[in-house]
């Protein structure tokens, strides 16, 4: 969360609290609570002083980073669970959320890290779990937007494509018309699906790419999970990573990260179409263009061969992609015996070296 912003809802946040409550959101809050998976609890994210708390239904989490919003949130509903948090660290269990109520909270972090905060939020929540979004609409991005009655506060706007292929990408499947546009506001509904969430933002030195997530790492939290897949040990012996198996590590330390072509999970590539490749692809090019990470690295042939090249082959590809180069390397699936541990090793260094060179 953005530090200053805390320090401004502590000073002064109570003052513009009322002015923000709307019948109509109530409504749509309690139709939220109708979505909620039953036997979970839901999430109150950036709760601030409680004015949708208490209509989320029950039981409710609230969480804010200000201490000040929750001792008013806890003064206006009695009985709520409230927690001094932070949205980018949600601390909370694996699949133990029943769905997600972000009521202008998200819009306070920088646009290139709400990839990873989305990550977390999906970690949090159960399978099928609704999320309620609301951010600001619009390109603004900063901390003295004209008009904001409370002052100083960082905001960022987001265009509907946009917010769709950051929320698509962080695992969530968004409904055809579910992105409403309300004044300067932009909402969005969406339900945690199961698959992997992309771990992504700025700085990466490398951006590695599967064809999509097998049941078995959907259900993990990793890609490349399954105990055949060479994935990770050729990605260590490579120096590509310095952690088995964790994808926030080799994003936040090693500067990796990971997403896939298609998103949706299946329990063989050879289930997905044609078409899921090529728009998967476009999704990638849009995120590659706006993140801009030193290369992208393809991992098995299929996917890419579908969309940019049927007669492609391992190695650098003679395209860029969002203006970026490109690396195809063989899959490192069990089933691919074609490929040793040591050919996969010696592909992704020579992608982490084309990332380095560009």
């Amino acid at each position: 969360m953005h530090g200053p912003t805390v320090g401004i809802y502590d000073d002064r946040g109570l003052d513009g609290a009322a002015t923000h409550e709307r019948p109509g959101q109530r409504s749509l809050a309690e139709g939220f609570a109708a979505r909620v998976v039953a036997g979970h609890p839901r999430l109150d994210v950036g709760c601030g002083a409680g004015r949708y708390t208490g209509v989320l239904g029950r039981p409710v989490l609230g969480l804010d980073a200000s201490a000040v919003m929750l001792d008013a949130c806890r003064a206006r509903v009695p009985g709520a669970r409230l927690v001094l948090g932070d949205l980018e660290a949600l601390p909370f269990a694996r699949g133990s959320l029943g769905g997600a109520w972000s009521w202008m909270s998200h819009l306070h972090l920088p646009k290139v890290r709400l990839p990873s905060a989305l990550w977390d939020l999906h970690r949090v929540l159960a399978v099928g779990a609704p999320i309620e979004l609301q951010v600001l609409a619009g390109t603004y991005e900063g901390d003295d937007l004209e008009g904001d009655e409370v002052g100083g506060r960082y905001l960022a706007g987001w265009g509907e494509s946009d917010l769709i292929d950051v929320v698509t990408g962080a695992g969530f499947e968004v409904a055809d018309r579910s992105v409403v546009v309300d004044g300067d506001e932009l909402r969005l509904r969406a339900v945690r699906a199961r698959t992997l969430a992309d771990t992504v933002g700025a700085g990466m030195r490398l951006l590695v790419c599967g064809l999509n997530p097998s049941l078995y790492a959907a259900d993990a939290g990793v890609g490349f999970a399954r105990p055949g897949n060479r994935f990770w040990p050729a990605a260590l012996a490579a120096g590509v990573v310095t952690r088995d198996r964790d994808p926030l590590h080799a994003l936040r330390v090693d500067r990796v990260g990971m997403t896939d072509q298609v998103k949706r999970a299946t329990r063989a590539a050879d289930e997905l179409t044609a078409a899921e490749y090529r728009s998967g692809l476009l999704r990638l090019e849009r995120l590659v263009g706006w993140l801009r990470p030193g290369a992208v690295c393809f991992v098995g042939l299929a996917g890419w061969r579908v969309a940019a090249g049927r007669h492609a082959v391992a190695g650098v590809q003679p395209g860029l992609l969002g203006g970026r180069p490109v690396y195809v390397m063989p899959s490192t699936s069990g089933l691919n015996a074609r490929s040793t541990p040591d050919d996969l090793a010696g592909h992704l260094r020579a992608a982490l070296d084309l990332a380095d060179r560009s």
